[in-house]
């Protein structure tokens, strides 16, 4: 599958390894712009819209291998040696997905509020129901769309992200694809440890990456360390993007 993606080459040439960056649910390239644009002094970074997401083709397998496989293609299309993956929420379980099947395109792995586990609660249905609400409506206008995504109780914060996704009357994600592959989104297969180096970022207020899972993470990644963002939820690196780079320039200057 041919991904739609940006690639910036460093301001500052070098030879650090290239950043890629992967985005979470429901998103697109740009939602970790706001890493790109402070990493981009001294890497290359690559910004990717994943498989049934942004402007990269749909697919009835929305899982983590076809979507980490996409990325291992684009990364030898590109010609990338070991990398640098930055992953936020699902973007997360496709660079650890990534590492297992690819270890030697990785060179250091970031994973920004998401752990290697299969999560029992499904977070997503009112947003699936909202989704649905707008898209069986048929509306046009962003307006129209918030208006009815309010009806399923969504807050605005993430009305605004998913509308990023709206254009011309549609979605730009794969809605019945990611419907469909819901169960496995939120689940997860281990496989053979990690060895390289490993960082987990975590909202302090954020369900997805607490001491529950400290096990199940130095299992897959003996080599991971935590660092943890106060006053932070699931989207830390948007809410607190300062303590976020501060945490990955120490992390990628060792």
């Amino acid at each position: 599958m041919k991904l739609h993606y940006r690639l910036q080459p460093a301001r500052q040439p070098g030879e650090t390894p290239p950043v890629v960056l992967l985005h979470g649910l429901f998103g697109s390239l740009d939602n970790l712009g706001v890493l790109a644009r402070p990493l981009g002094e001294r890497h290359a970074i690559l910004q990717i819209d994943l498989r049934n997401h942004g402007l990269s083709p749909h697919d009835g397998d929305a899982g983590y291998a076809a979507m980490s496989q996409d990325v291992i293609d684009l990364l030898a299309e590109l010609r990338f040696g070991a990398s640098i993956l930055i992953g936020h929420s699902m973007g997360g379980k496709v660079a650890m997905t990534l590492a297992a099947q690819a270890p030697d395109r990785v060179a250091r792995l970031a994973v920004i509020d998401m752990a290697p586990v299969a999560y029992p609660t499904r977070h997503h249905d009112n947003v699936f129901a909202a989704l649905r609400r707008v898209a069986a409506a048929g509306v046009t206008q962003r307006a129209e769309a918030a208006a009815l995504m309010r009806q399923d109780a969504l807050d605005e914060g993430t009305i605004q992200f998913l509308l990023k996704s709206f254009h011309q009357g549609g979605w730009r994600f794969n809605l019945e694809a990611l419907w469909e592959n819901y169960p496995s989104l939120i689940g997860w297969r281990e496989s053979a440890p990690w060895a390289g180096p490993a960082l987990f970022i975590r909202g302090e207020k954020s369900p997805y990456l607490d001491d529950r899972y400290r096990d199940a993470i130095l299992r897959q990644f003996p080599q991971a360390r935590a660092h943890v963002v106060a006053g932070a939820g699931h989207w830390v690196h948007a809410e607190k993007p300062a303590a976020v780079m501060r945490a990955l320039d120490r992390f990628l200057a060792e």
